[in-house]
């Protein structure tokens, strides 16, 4: 047996060295080479085995081609019946991919993938647990579907796989496709997806698998990166999607080394606050789709409720007399939402200002505040600056500085917005309001929602047809003009 090899990669970025480096040359970060075992060949039998024994027949697969030869059409999709999971994976999930569901603990990772697969009773679908029992996976498949309670889940070791129709209604009918395994080891698992044949395999979690080929503890650098290669040379030669579910340490990053990220072919971000019942779904890499979409759930005790119309949900119903609230038309992906921008402006208890945001990217909020003080006059040097972006919500958008400069005048001087007060706008270094894209949808959303007023940049009107639209337009070219429409 051919002795293992030992490097050292970076658990910041995933720099490897064959020796020990202080400082990674390739990030900066001190301290970050953890040693690693890397496995012979032998060590990835058990995938290999598995891999051959569903692998289509695709011999001509490996060898070169030209580049006119090779077919551009998509595969079809696999619909996975989550709107919001399909918006976010660019229109469902493609066969042979391997996507890693990262989150927080107890924020709902497990519901969310449990939830999905109930609903795809079409599928045989393998579920590997390492952190939980069938027992405990029972309990919560009953109260995320209590019509699934009519039948036990079959487990691995079910002798036989009944097959159910695509065209059964998954509200009425049980999932009987659907095979729990609770077990930890790589080999094993592999053994058993041999035996099943799975269309979809899901992983909770990938830090509690572990192979017999690397002699560390489950959860170490050495054996999610080998566990992770492994489940990925199974899904691209056998075109089962693989789903993984991963942890996020104190940082707020996925665990384990930085590779893992560059294996998968997504990687989706659960996001929220436990204490709040919104969940956002958001794609941090995608090969097969765009980053900037994102989903929004409603956490309840029977699971997550999809979110179709986010903006009733994220705008405060009565805010009345409240100073230092602002509406923005927000786009993410394809998505127009009505967002709600809170700002709360004193004076500085002690000598140095304080500058706070939550949702919002905290350097331009800097940059915001001192066009505000450089190009209108209104001095908060000496004043502390708070904004939150309502719902537990990230935004990105550019269009969302005009609503900031306004939430936060708003508090400045304790002067509410009028009601029906709407705006979209990137602000620039100059004071100048720039254009942004997509106006008419921005439009239309504040229009459907019984808004009778909204501020647009002038150079948005070009092409615009305005006939169309009930609401009120207001087009400004510099902030003062935005903020002489709102404050008169």
């Amino acid at each position: 047996m051919a002795k293992d090899k030992i490097a050292y990669v970076c658990s910041n970025c995933g720099q490897e060295s064959a020796k020990w480096i202080g400082k990674c040359p390739s990030c900066g970060q001190w301290n970050t080479f953890k040693e690693i075992r890397i496995a012979n060949d032998s060590g990835t039998m058990a995938a290999k085995s598995a891999a051959q024994h569903v692998r289509t027949a695709r011999n001509d697969a490996n060898k070169p081609m030209r580049l006119r030869d090779i077919s551009s059409k998509d595969d079809p999709r696999i619909d996975v019946h989550d709107g919001e999971l399909n918006r976010v994976l660019g229109g469902g999930l493609v066969p042979g991919s391997i996507v890693l569901l990262g989150g927080e603990p107890g924020i709902g990772k497990s519901t969310l993938t449990l939830q999905t697969i109930l609903n795809m009773p079409e599928k045989r679908i393998l579920y590997v647990s390492g952190e939980e029992s069938a027992h405990q996976l029972k309990m919560r498949a009953e109260r995320i579907k209590p019509t699934s309670s009519q039948n036990d889940i079959p487990t691995e070791r079910h002798p036989d796989i009944p097959t159910s129709s695509p065209n059964d209604n998954p509200t009425q009918q049980p999932n009987d496709n659907l095979l729990i395994l609770t077990e930890t080891s790589l080999e094993a698992i592999f053994t058993h997806i041999k035996e099943i044949q799975p269309e979809m395999v899901v992983i909770d979690s990938i830090q509690t698998i572990a192979t017999e080929d690397v002699d560390s503890s489950p959860g170490s650098i050495s054996q999610v990166r080998e566990c992770a290669a492994a489940l990925l040379r199974f899904a691209k030669s056998s075109g089962v999607p693989v789903i993984l579910i991963g942890h996020i340490n104190k940082e707020g990053t996925l665990a384990g080394p930085k590779i893992l990220e560059h294996i998968v072919d997504t990687v989706i971000q659960f996001e929220g606050d436990q204490h709040y019942m919104y969940r956002i779904l958001r794609a941090m890499k995608n090969r097969f789709g765009s980053t900037s979409e994102l989903g929004i759930y409603e956490m309840r005790q029977n699971g997550l409720r999809q979110v179709s119309n986010p903006s009733e949900l994220l705008l405060t119903q009565d805010h009345e007399g409240l100073s230092g609230i602002a509406i923005s038309s927000a786009i993410e992906g394809v998505r127009p939402f009505l967002v709600e921008t809170q700002a709360l402006v004193s004076s500085a208890a002690y000598g140095t200002p304080q500058r706070s945001a939550t949702g919002f990217d905290q350097r331009r909020l800097n940059m915001l505040l001192a066009v505000l003080e450089k190009r209108v006059g209104f001095k908060l040097m000496q004043k502390d600056v708070f904004l939150n972006i309502a719902g537990g919500l990230r935004v990105t958008d550019l269009a969302m500085d005009l609503s900031v400069i306004a939430a936060v005048l708003s508090s400045n001087v304790d002067t509410p917005i009028e009601n029906g007060w709407c705006m979209a706008g990137e602000v620039g270094l100059s004071g100048e309001v720039r254009p942004v894209s997509r106006i008419e949808q921005r439009i239309a959303e504040a229009e459907k929602l019984g808004f009778q007023h909204i501020i647009i940049p002038k150079y948005n009107l070009q092409g615009l047809n305005t006939k169309k639209f009930q609401i009120e337009l207001h087009p400004v070219r510099k902030v003062e003009e935005a903020l002489r429409a709102l404050f008169g």
